[in-house]
């Protein structure tokens, strides 16, 4: 294998290599529908965006969402997000950013919470597939957080990757703290599901670009 302990990222998808903002506010704001809840912007959605899904309908409605409102809700935002996402591409430099940090002899992976069987034909039709050691989507129910998912991830790779030396970019703070549980560290990128004031409140660097990401992942992990 020849990799272990060198730099490693581990990159998010939804909000972070996918700008698919629009996308997820459109299909927000048609599970919201559902329950006669107003329309919501692309600022108050990263001003109160958190996970798991359900608390951040809590803050909008002022009670978590029962069962049967989440499941309906649920099943709505995801077939909405199904249509929409196809007018979304990559981030601004991402094919890019993957190739470089590939040809400069370190190893990426992609771990996602968006649903797996949807996720792997999505990146591989960005002809983006070969650039990662694994790429992981959600296989349980939605809603949940990241960190149990994150740490699986790294067992998996841990022929070849070593936590300590493994950064994980992502646009949330559920992606700090999964890092966190995982013992490796994280950079947060704006450009995404939260405001800057709320990721700046994790404790970890936090960026507004992908280039800008990349860099200091190379600082944290060197």
């Amino acid at each position: 294998m020849g990799m272990h302990g060198n730099a490693h990222i581990v990159w998010d998808w939804n909000g972070t290599l996918f700008h698919d903002n629009d996308a997820i506010i459109g299909a927000t704001n048609a599970a919201f529908a559902e329950l006669g809840l107003a329309p919501i912007t692309l600022e108050e959605y990263r001003s109160l965006y958190c996970v798991p899904v359900p608390k951040f309908y809590e803050r909008l409605i002022g009670r978590l969402p029962t069962d049967a409102e989440w499941e309906l809700m649920d099943g709505v935002f995801h077939q909405h997000y199904a249509e929409q996402r196809g007018r979304c591409g990559l981030t601004e430099g991402a094919t890019e950013l993957l190739a470089g940090w590939r040809s400069a002899g370190h190893s990426q992976s992609l771990l996602s919470m968006y649903v797996h069987e949807e996720l792997v034909p999505l990146v591989r039709g960005f002809g983006i597939e070969s650039h990662f050691l694994r790429v992981d989507g959600r296989t349980g129910p939605s809603g949940g957080s990241k960190a149990t998912h994150m740490v699986r991830h790294l067992e998996a790779l841990s022929d070849v990757v070593e936590p300590a030396r493994t950064v994980v970019i992502g646009d949330a703070a559920d992606d700090a703290v999964a890092a966190r549980r995982a013992g490796a560290r994280a950079v947060l990128y704006t450009g995404g599901s939260h405001s800057r004031a709320s990721l700046e409140e994790v404790g970890v660097p936090v960026v507004d670009t992908l280039t800008e990401a990349v860099e200091e992942a190379q600082r944290i992990a060197a």
